[in-house]
């Protein structure tokens, strides 16, 4: 059976420095995404719905939000072998360092993965929105005896600049590599792709950063300890020596590597036919199974809206936002082009004649609060009559409740906005 020979690694990525204050107390696989997954929801589904379920999560910053979600998410039966085990960065008699790069952190974590039966490796980014089955790439590995088969996505030269680019023959095999080119070494890039993507401009095959490794050829590769990244050292000398394929994917894939591309990727859920579908029974996102009650909404216009589980929405009005689980918003509020994140608990009622008494906000947002192109993080407590109207207009910045990127509010976890603040 295909799932017995294959093994899921999964890189959690690094600091997230990038999508700061997102990544302050979490890993970036742990962010929350589309109001009630988070990101490694996406390559564990993918890797579930693709028949693989024994898969390593690979970290080392923040990672006891994302060890908590795995371990409440992911149980699969007793009768079963499937696992997702979280590995943190951790200190060996052989080996006293943190990840220094991909590659790094799948030669470190080698000798768990060592203990289980696997004759390919299937390696994953944790913060890439997509859906994959993985089957179809496998067997083509398989099938041809490559020793790395890479996943790529036909991009327009306005994108290829920004990734690896690779150059087929055609059997699909890979015969050279660039690394973010400049424009005008474009025209020698060029590779055979669908008829549908020759009508889309889309000629340069862009690596997606997702590889099936040959077992023996991975352990292989991985002792020459100076070797510390797959994309940028491990690809291109394999693409010298070796027989590397390159597998087509043209469906939907994005990176969410910046806050700008985290927003837009979250919004562009509620477009009236997204690119990105939740609502396809054979691609499902998993998560958590959540025991919550459905949500109350009163006397507001929603309008291309996602709202989560247990949620009491008393807003005017809500428009091309993502409503998270357990959010309260208040009467007479406007939100539109929004992440709202919601909460982790609800509070009590006790709790909540306290925060009236000391005029502290509860959690969630507020009455007659404008809120426009803003990200508000889990557990935030917006006050009434707040306005918060981001956009081109507002400069990059960071304080203690707040930071703005690329236009973006993002409000923090935890962070207090008090009554009548303007931003």
């Amino acid at each position: 059976m295909m799932k017995k020979k294959v093994l899921g690694i999964i890189l959690g990525g690094g600091q997230g420095s990038r999508l700061q204050p997102l990544t302050t107390s979490r890993s970036k696989p742990a962010v929350p995404i589309a109001g009630k997954y988070r990101l490694v929801d996406i390559p564990i589904s993918n890797c579930i719905n693709s028949g693989i379920d024994r898969m390593f999560v690979l970290t080392q910053f923040n990672s006891a939000s994302l060890n908590k979600h795995i371990k409440n998410t992911y149980n699969f039966s007793f009768f079963n072998d499937g696992f997702v085990d979280v590995l943190a960065a951790e200190q060996t008699p052989g080996n006293s360092n943190w990840f220094q790069g991909t590659a790094d952190a799948v030669r470190q974590s080698m000798h768990h993965f060592l203990n289980h039966d696997w004759e390919y490796a299937l390696i994953l980014s944790g913060d890439q929105l997509y859906q994959m089955n993985f089957t179809e790439m496998i067997k083509l590995h398989i099938t041809n005896k490559a020793q790395v088969t890479i996943a790529t996505l036909p991009v327009t030269a306005k994108d290829a600049t920004d990734f690896g680019i690779l150059k087929t023959d055609e059997n699909n095999i890979i015969k050279s590599f660039i690394e973010k080119p400049d424009a005008s070494l474009l025209p020698e890039w060029t590779s055979d792709v669908t008829d549908e993507m020759k009508k889309e401009d889309r000629n340069y095959l862009a690596s997606m950063g997702i590889y099936v490794f040959s077992r023996d050829f991975l352990i292989k590769v991985l002792e020459d300890n100076t070797t510390m990244d797959f994309g940028g050292e491990i690809i291109p000398q394999a693409i010298d020596k070796q027989k590397v394929l390159s597998y087509q994917h043209e469906g939907y894939w994005t990176d969410i590597g910046t806050i700008s591309s985290f927003f837009d990727a979250n919004l562009g859920l509620a477009d009236p036919v997204p690119a990105f579908n939740l609502f396809d029974k054979s691609k499902s996102i998993l998560t958590r199974a959540r025991m919550l009650p459905p949500s109350k909404i009163m006397g507001t216009t929603l309008e291309r809206t996602l709202i989560a589980e247990g949620c009491i929405i008393n807003a005017s009005r809500i428009e091309r936002t993502i409503v998270g689980i357990r959010s309260r918003i208040g009467v007479g509020t406007t939100i539109s082009n929004s992440y709202v994140m919601g909460s982790d608990n609800y509070q009590s009622i006790e709790d909540l004649e306290q925060c009236k008494k000391t005029k502290k906000p509860y959690i969630g947002i507020g009455e007659r609060c404008y809120i426009n192109r803003c990200i508000i993080d889990k557990n935030a407590r917006i006050g009434d009559d707040v306005r918060i109207n981001g956009g081109d207009h507002l400069e990059d910045t960071d304080t203690e409740t707040y930071s703005i990127k690329d236009g973006i509010v993002v409000i923090k976890n935890k962070a207090i906005i008090a009554n009548g603040t303007v931003i």
